[in-house]
């Protein structure tokens, strides 16, 4: 539905002044503003035991908050206040805040790429994966207080002291299967990906529907090279949760990045996407980058149409040329 707002003498005070600074630098800094806004908001949102669905509703909700702010500030920008027939008495400006039309949902997209390049907890929270299981924590206090210290150490970058409150954890219960997926991911961080996948097969004896350790051992393979291996690792995770879009992402991306075969991975990028999309992950940027990509490569090969054809056979209106 639209509707059409009437700004008063007061606002056009507040836009006249708006308007001193040049279009770029405003735009900019307005931009700025509101993700710092959003990320404040992501910042807040509690992942524990919350589905990626739950949390990407929930960062949905941050960006929400600004987009109808980015949108209304956009447009304000739009005026020519030079223009002597600008009237300074009231503006009409006609907003559409119909989330599913195509005029706010370029607006929300906008504010979305923005705040993943540059807020640097959203990725962290859209990547979250702390479901529980019966395994996946510890009942035993000192476990947990261990778990948190080494928590914490990971945080600040600490990976090797961060190992050590982990490992102090598991032999107060050997069962505590966070422990063993949080050791895998400090490996990771410091390029040991045999300790890496270890960790996380450890994790999976203890927990065989943990997805996260397999959702790892899927990229620790691809940083070995190991490219049948993780492919392998992504297709056990699928048969946990085919509707996983980190599955078709990682699948694409290894297609498409390493073994140039591009409509494979396309395909499996469009279904990434599509999933992003349907849980509202902000996500859906960096698997829109890659399709772009896909798009050149298949270009300079003269697969223009073929690639446009995959975006349709997965209902994606195909915007490159």
């Amino acid at each position: 539905m639209k509707k059409s707002l009437l700004m008063m003498l007061t606002l056009c005070f507040c836009i006249s002044g708006f308007s001193q600074e040049s279009g770029k630098k405003k735009s900019d800094t307005f931009m700025k503003e509101l993700a710092e806004n959003g990320c404040k908001c992501v910042d807040s949102i509690s992942t524990f035991n919350k589905s990626t669905e739950d949390i990407g509703a929930d960062v949905s909700k941050c960006i929400d908050k600004q987009t109808g702010a980015y949108q209304l500030g956009s447009k304000f920008m739009d005026i020519d206040l030079s223009n002597k027939n600008t009237t300074q008495k009231s503006i009409t400006i006609n907003i559409n805040s119909d989330k599913n039309s195509k005029e706010y949902k370029g607006y929300y997209y906008d504010m979305e790429r923005y705040m993943m390049s540059n807020c640097k907890s959203l990725k962290r929270i859209v990547g979250a994966n702390n479901l529980e299981n019966y395994y996946s924590t510890s009942k035993n206090p000192e476990a947990r207080k261990l778990y948190t210290k080494g928590d914490k150490e990971y945080e600040k970058g600490k990976y090797e002291k961060a190992i050590e409150y982990f490992k102090k954890a598991l032999l107060v219960d050997s069962l505590y299967a966070f422990a063993w997926d949080n050791i895998g991911l400090c490996y990771r961080k410091l390029n040991n990906y045999d300790e890496a996948i270890y960790a996380y097969n450890r994790s999976l004896n203890i927990d065989v529907l943990g997805q996260m350790p397999l959702q790892n051992i899927a990229v620790a393979y691809t940083y070995k090279k190991e490219y049948d291996k993780a492919i392998s690792a992504y297709e056990r995770l699928a048969e946990l949760d085919a509707k996983n879009p980190e599955i078709y992402y990682g699948i694409g991306r290894i297609y498409a990045t390493y073994l140039n075969e591009y409509e494979k991975g396309l395909e499996n990028m469009c279904k990434a996407y599509n999933l992003y999309d349907k849980a509202k992950s902000p996500y859906r940027t960096d698997a829109e980058n890659v399709i772009g990509f896909i798009f050149l490569d298949m270009k300079k090969q003269g697969k223009a149409d073929r690639f446009n054809e995959i975006l349709k056979e997965n209902n994606i209106n195909p915007t490159f040329k």
